[in-house]
C-alpha cells in the first residue's frame, strides 16, 4: 500500500473505532484543557502527515462530543448515517467543486438526482429548483434572497441591480416564535430586522392565523414554520398561504427540521397546505443524518430563484450548458462542497419506507420520554409532543438538574426558555437512538434529581 493509503486507512480505523465506541463513551467530554498544549505550537519544518494526524486525532479526540451517538439530545443534531459518511470522506478524496458540469460533472449530476429525490420524500412541487447549502441558516437565506426578488421585481424594481436603497418598503410578516437564523438572513440580505412585523403565536408555538391577516396589508414576505425549535408545532400552511397569497404575499417555510414530517405517512397531517408555499427551508444533518454541513433550499419560481443567486464572469464557462444543471446557480457559494454524495448515500441507505420509519421512529422516542418524565414527582412536560421535541420542567431547580445531568456524561440535553419558564429541551433525532437509550437517560435523570434532593435543595 502507498503512503497515501497507509495514512487513509489510519483515518478510517480510527473513524470506526470511534464510531463503534460513541454509544458508551461520556456524551460531553470531561476535561478539554489539554488540547491547545497537545496542539502545539506552529512547527518551524514539514512533518510527516502520519505523524500529523496521530498528533491531531490524540490531542482532540478526549474533547469530542459524542453528538453523532444514541444519547445526545441537545439540539436537533442527528448522527451521521454509514454511507453517508462513507460517501462523505469519499467527497473529501475526490475533492470536487461543485460549482458546475465544468469544475465536476460528477458532482453536479449526483447533485441534480439527490435533488429530484428529496422533493419527491418531502412532497414539493416536481418543478421546484433547489439548492444545497451548509444548513438551515443558508437555506433561509436563499429562500428569503428569492422572496426579495420575486416581490419587489413585481413592484418594478430590480433590487439585484439597484439594491434596497429607494426601493418600495418589504415588510416581514413572521411568528413571535421564529427562529433566529430568519432575523439573521434578514440582517444579511440588508432587510433588517425593523422590517418584521411580529405575528402572535398560540399556546404551543404556531401562528395565530387572525393576527397574521391583521399584519397584512399588501405584498410582503411570510415566514412560517414547520416546527418550533422549542415546541415542534406546526403552522397552519393552508390557512396562512391562502391569506398571504391573496394579499400578493410570498410564503417561505422553515422547516429546518419539521419539513421532515412530510416524509411518514402518519406525521404528513402536521405539513397539510405546505406544498402551496412559494420556497422552503430543511437541513439534512439533522433528521436525514448526513454530515454536517448540509441543508437544502427549495422555491417553486426557479427563475427568482436564480436571479438572486446566479453569477455571471467571462471566465466561466459550463453554466447550464449540455443539459446539466449548474449547482451554483442556487447558492450563495461559488467554492463549495460536493454534498451530493453523502445526500444521495443517504437517501439510498434508507429508501422512502426507511425515511418514513426513522422520523416516525424517533417521534416515538420523544412520546416514551414525555410519558416517562411527566410520571415522576415534580416533573411536568409543558408542551403538546406533536414531532420530536419534549419540554420539560423541574420548576425552580431546572438549570440545576440539567447541569448535574450533562456534567454526568449519561446523555446530553440543554435548557431553554419558552413562555418565561426555564425548561429542560429533549430533541430526538438520531437514527441510532432506541428506546434503552431513552429509559438509561431517563434514569439519568431520575440520578441528577435525586441528588439535588440528597444535597437538601429538592425541587421547588
Amino acid at each position: 500500500m502507498t503512503e497515501l493509503g497507509d495514512l487513509l486507512a489510519d483515518v478510517a480505523a480510527r473513524v470506526t473505532r470511534y464510531r463503534e465506541s460513541v454509544a458508551d463513551v461520556p456524551v460531553f467530554p470531561d476535561d478539554t484543557t489539554g488540547v491547545r498544549e497537545k496542539l502545539g505550537d506552529l512547527p518551524e519544518k514539514p512533518a510527516a502527515p502520519a505523524d500529523v494526524i496521530r498528533r491531531l486525532a490524540d490531542a482532540v479526540e478526549p474533547a469530542l462530543v459524542a453528538n453523532t451517538g444514541p444519547r445526545y439530545f441537545g439540539f436537533v443534531t442527528g448522527g451521521a448515517l454509514d454511507a453517508a459518511t462513507a460517501a462523505d470522506m469519499l467527497a473529501t478524496g475526490w475533492d470536487q467543486p461543485a460549482f458546475n458540469k465544468i469544475t465536476s460533472p460528477a458532482a453536479a449530476i449526483v447533485e441534480e438526482v439527490a435533488g429530484e429525490w428529496l422533493k419527491d420524500v418531502l412532497g414539493l412541487p416536481s418543478g421546484a429548483s433547489f439548492g444545497f447549502v451548509t444548513g438551515g441558516q443558508g437555506a433561509n437565506t436563499v429562500g428569503l434572497a428569492a422572496a426579495r426578488h420575486h416581490v419587489l421585481a413585481r413592484a418594478g424594481w430590480d433590487v439585484e441591480r439597484r439594491g434596497l436603497h429607494g426601493a418600495p418598503p418589504l415588510p416581514v410578516v413572521a411568528s413571535e416564535e421564529r427562529h433566529a437564523t430568519i432575523d439573521r438572513s434578514l440582517r444579511l440580505l440588508g432587510l433588517g430586522t425593523d422590517a418584521v412585523r411580529p405575528v402572535r403565536a398560540d399556546g404551543q408555538g404556531a401562528v395565530d392565523i387572525a393576527d397574521l391577516e391583521r399584519k397584512l396589508d399588501g405584498p410582503a414576505i411570510v415566514c412560517l414554520q414547520a416546527g418550533n425549535v422549542n415546541t415542534g408545532a406546526f403552522d397552519d400552511f393552508a390557512a396562512a398561504t391562502e391569506i398571504a397569497h391573496r394579499h400578493g404575499a410570498w410564503v417561505h417555510v422553515d422547516g429546518a427540521f419539521g419539513l421532515w414530517a412530510a416524509a411518514a405517512p402518519s406525521l404528513r397531517r402536521l405539513t397539510t397546505g405546505l406544498v402551496k408555499a412559494d420556497s422552503w427551508a430543511v437541513d439534512g444533518h439533522k433528521w436525514l443524518n448526513v454530515p454536517y454541513d448540509c441543508g437544502y433550499a427549495f422555491c417553486a419560481h426557479p427563475e427568482s430563484h436564480r436571479a438572486a443567486m446566479a453569477l455571471t464572469a467571462a471566465y466561466l464557462t459550463g453554466q447550464g450548458e449540455g443539459g446539466v444543471r449548474a449547482p451554483s446557480d442556487f447558492v450563495p457559494e461559488s467554492s463549495r462542497r460536493a454534498r451530493g454524495f453523502a445526500t444521495w448515500a443517504a437517501l439510498s441507505e434508507l429508501g422512502r419506507s426507511g425515511i418514513a420509519e426513522m422520523i416516525e421512529r424517533c417521534c416515538a422516542l420523544a412520546r416514551r420520554f414525555a410519558e416517562k418524565l411527566d410520571a415522576c414527582e415534580g416533573v411536568s412536560v409543558v408542551n403538546d409532543v406533536v414531532l420530536n421535541q419534549v419540554l420539560v420542567s423541574f420548576g425552580a431547580d431546572t438549570d440545576r438538574v440539567v447541569e448535574a445531568l450533562q456534567r454526568s456524561g449519561e446523555c446530553w440535553m440543554g435548557a431553554t426558555t419558552w413562555h418565561g419558564m426555564r425548561l429542560m429541551r429533549v430533541s430526538v433525532s438520531n437514527w441510532s437512538t432506541t428506546e434503552a437509550d431513552v429509559d438509561r437517560s431517563v434514569e439519568a435523570i431520575r440520578r441528577a434529581i435525586r441528588n439535588r434532593e440528597a444535597s437538601g435543595t429538592g425541587l421547588t
